[in-house]
């Protein structure tokens, strides 16, 4: 990032997610980052009603069994971050198997532990489940609810829409105020129109608050379908904590909202 890593006294949002992948392990975090086996753990906590339902699990792509999968589903890699193990298919009679065997077979011989040091990945199983398909009508790509929780508790909600065109990106403190940062995309802009307070604001802190509790960052990334909620993943640090935020003394600021632990 062009700059010496201060891990005797971090102060930037991203010098603490480095601190944090060195120092603070606990063996839940592996179940929390596995894709199949956080949904239990978290059913466990919030309940069953925010779960998106597993349609199969497999342990490589030649296993998956295609003719037990309705028209629509989604693919995904369980060890992967981001889009790059996602698979979409709206219709299964179009749907290009050789392009989601070549993206799928890709995340999962990539190792997130070995090239960014992110240890709760370093013991989940690479597999690839299915799950069913969601969507809000009138968007081409799902919009996510991010939450930035510090300490336990949702300071700050990062809201992309378009992932997949232009993206943009929003974020909102939790009175659902516009914030004037941007981040962890280096090119992406704050969108041109707002976005529309979520009808269950209250609901999606509450979730927040029990998955984030005594973990000194984590990410919550929900769903709204259908004026329904619906858990998406856990993330432990956004961008591998090599993404920054604009303008530049946010990066100070978030940090600073991390407390490290002190043990």
């Amino acid at each position: 990032m062009g700059k010496d890593l201060n891990l005797d006294n971090p102060q930037t949002f991203s010098e603490k997610l480095q601190w944090l992948k060195l120092y603070n392990r606990k063996p839940e975090f592996t179940k929390m980052v596995d894709k199949y086996a956080v949904k239990e753990y978290v059913a466990s906590i919030i309940g069953d009603e925010y779960i998106i339902p597993t349609l199969g699990i497999w342990n490589k792509f030649d296993d998956i069994d295609f003719d037990s999968l309705p028209k629509q589903f989604v693919l995904k890699t369980t060890h992967g971050g981001g889009s790059g193990g996602v698979v979409v298919c709206k219709d299964k009679a179009n749907f290009n198997i050789e392009a989601a065997r070549k993206k799928l077979n890709r995340s999962l011989k990539f190792d997130i532990y070995t090239n960014y040091r992110e240890w709760p990945y370093k013991d989940v199983e690479p597999r690839i489940i299915a799950e069913k398909y969601i969507e809000v009508e009138g968007h081409s790509d799902l919009p996510d609810y991010k939450f930035f929780c510090f300490n336990g508790e949702p300071k700050y909600c990062q809201v992309i829409r378009d992932r997949n065109t232009k993206e943009t990106i929003d974020f909102y403190d939790m009175e659902w105020n516009h914030m004037p940062f941007v981040g962890l995309n280096p090119v992406a802009n704050n969108g041109n129109t707002s976005v529309a307070k979520p009808e269950h604001l209250d609901t999606m802190i509450s979730v927040c608050k029990k998955l984030a509790k005594d973990i000194p960052f984590l990410r919550i990334d929900l769903y709204v379908v259908n004026n329904k909620e619906y858990f998406g993943e856990i993330t432990f640090y956004p961008a591998s904590g090599m993404g920054e935020f604009r303008p530049i003394e946010w990066n100070y600021k978030l940090g600073g909202l991390i407390q490290l632990p002190t043990a």
